[in-house]
């Protein structure tokens, strides 16, 4: 499969990757632009290429049947998601009873255009003690860029203003639903 999925990504599709996957074994992983559900398969390409376990949470109700499998078997996790759970203490739960997960998620929230992060994926790396790894998927350069992995400050603010620009000019792709800093 590390094969295939190189010679798809390289060569059919003409993309590059930039930046080396991090020596980490429990991260949350910030990727922007999300803009369109093709997005989860191209993270799963991109998954066989790094030869990395790469995980993702999803509510419960989708862990059900055939398709629970699947997204079990692709590294999901379920949660459930409410107003009355604590969703942040449910995502350092799984990070503290596994010996490896490597959390990936949208700080958009959504694939509609945004024009601010939501901040659980901050919360969930400073409660869990694992650091941020940010990652480009990048339409507009056709590459996925991967930065080193930071661990988060007593200086929220400053924080955001890294992550952000490590995105910054970083297209979608559906360029307008693309996250652009005002």
């Amino acid at each position: 499969m590390h094969a295939i999925a190189k010679f798809i990504y390289f060569k059919l599709m003409g993309w590059t990757l930039v930046g080396d996957f991090p020596d980490v074994k429990k991260c949350v992983m910030i990727v922007v632009s999300h803009t369109s559900y093709s997005d989860f398969f191209l993270g799963l390409l991109v998954r066989k290429i790094w030869q990395e376990e790469i995980n993702f949470i999803g509510k419960k109700s989708l862990f059900i049947g055939p398709i629970g499998w699947y997204l079990k078997k692709v590294g999901g996790a379920p949660i459930i998601r409410n107003k009355n759970s604590d969703t942040v203490s449910a995502i350092v739960d799984i990070f503290n009873s596994k010996e490896k997960f490597r959390l990936s998620l949208s700080p958009e929230g959504t694939r509609d255009k945004v024009t601010e992060w939501k901040t659980g994926f901050y919360f969930i790396a400073k409660a869990a003690k694992v650091p941020v790894v940010m990652v480009a998927f990048d339409y507009g350069k056709k590459q996925i860029k991967i930065s080193k992995a930071y661990f988060t400050t007593d200086d929220q603010e400053a924080d955001f203003k890294l992550y952000k620009s490590f995105f910054k000019g970083v297209l979608g792709r559906i360029p307008k639903k693309s996250y652009i800093e005002a």
